[in-house]
């Protein structure tokens, strides 16, 4: 980008003025250079970067698409434009100011706050002669950094939520471990009681770093889908054989109304891995003698449900529901063992598979979790 920056700023200079001699401007007219300048003008109508141009009276000269969307996309041209009429912002108007005093300007960040807010990286660099009289004009160029600023938001969550999910069990097992040190040891009752604690922590936070680096390789592209077509209620079965002791110890019941026949496409391993963390979710969040059942519906993308007859969900969180860490009722989550991952990673497996999970919830009457996935490509139509 600094290499077009650069040969935008000569191509500007070589344009001829209104004072130029017939000889410059045969020369500005010569096929090569002709060539050069309908190259330039494609490239800088198809650039994402908006590209500002404007003399030293802060007119502005030349603009791209992008720049016209960005400024005024209601008006036909930029041209002859004012800087002021086009933008209020002190950082736009300083950075294109000390452009036309000779200064070159970079990394000047710009926000806007339309129905949308973006974020961009600017740079303006003089054009024209800096003999200690200005530049003649300035070429500015917007570098939209929204999606990198975003990421960098998510990131610092994401760290800052890690840091905080494994310091709460650390912090419970270096207390138990303080306390057995100085004497708890002698009481056979207290020290199987704390030890027992400080195991459930421990085990809380293998399961959050296993979860951490699942997530990470899944949505680092790291991970690959074996799909094939698979008996599905087999697959159930297995899950709930799993999940018999725990459904028990809560008075949950578990029900495989899936039909046998049913065969459903998709990464064997990875379904059995989205259907875990449903079923453990649903067994969590169930009232006490309550039902969490997995169901199949066929349709233009096979859809797998399950549903349990808990509280529900209010509304206002259905839509971040599987967002990383994001817990309806924390305290409950986490007393239950849940790292906060459990959904998300759910979403992108299912996303991987070609397919997408929902969820619906009506309160005092339960939860539905429905996987959406992809038929057999080679099913018959």
């Amino acid at each position: 980008m600094a290499k077009l920056i650069t040969t935008i700023v000569e191509f500007l200079k070589r344009k001829p003025s209104s004072s130029s001699s017939e000889a410059q401007l045969e020369q500005t007219n010569a096929p090569e250079n002709l060539a050069v300048s309908s190259l330039l003008e494609a490239t800088l109508a198809g650039m994402r970067e908006g590209l500002l141009v404007v003399n030293k009276d802060m007119r502005v000269v030349a603009s791209n698409a992008a720049a016209h969307k960005l400024f005024n996309p209601s008006v036909a041209d930029l041209k002859s434009q004012r800087l002021t009429e086009l933008t209020r912002n002190p950082a736009i108007y300083s950075a294109f100011l000390d452009g036309l005093k000779g200064v070159e300007r970079s990394g000047v960040k710009v926000e806007t706050h339309g129905p949308e807010r973006q974020v961009f990286d600017l740079r303006v660099v003089p054009i024209g002669n800096t003999n200690g009289h200005g530049a003649e004009g300035a070429l500015g160029v917007f570098f939209d950094i929204t999606r990198t600023e975003r990421l960098e938001i998510v990131r610092q969550e994401f760290l800052s939520n890690v840091s905080h999910e494994l310091r709460t069990p650390l912090t419970a097992i270096i207390a138990f471990v303080e306390t057995l040190e100085t004497g708890a040891m002698e009481d056979p009752e207290s020290s199987q009681r704390f030890l027992s604690i400080i195991r459930k922590n421990a085990s809380r936070m293998h399961s959050l770093i296993d979860d951490i680096l699942e997530l990470t390789a899944i949505e680092g592209g790291n991970v690959r889908l074996t799909a094939a077509p698979l008996q599905l209620h087999t697959l159930v079965q297995d899950v709930c054989a799993s999940f018999a002791a725990k459904a028990a110890a809560q008075d949950v019941t578990l029900k495989n109304n899936v039909p046998a026949d049913v065969m459903v496409y998709a990464d064997e391993r990875r379904l059995e891995q989205m259907l875990t963390n449903l079923i453990d979710n649903g067994i969590k969040f169930s009232r006490e003698r309550g039902t969490v059942a997995i169901s199949y519906e066929p349709g233009t993308r096979d859809k797998i449900l399950v549903q349990d007859n808990g509280d529900g969900i209010p509304a206002q969180h259905l839509e971040r529901l599987f967002e990383r860490f994001y817990r309806v009722d924390r305290a409950r989550s986490r007393d239950m063992g849940g790292t906060g991952l459990g959904l998300a990673i759910v979403k992108h497996l299912a996303l991987l598979h070609g397919g997408e999970v929902t969820v619906t919830s009506e309160l005092g009457k339960g939860t539905t979790f429905t996987l959406h996935l992809p038929p057999d490509p080679r099913r018959s139509v």
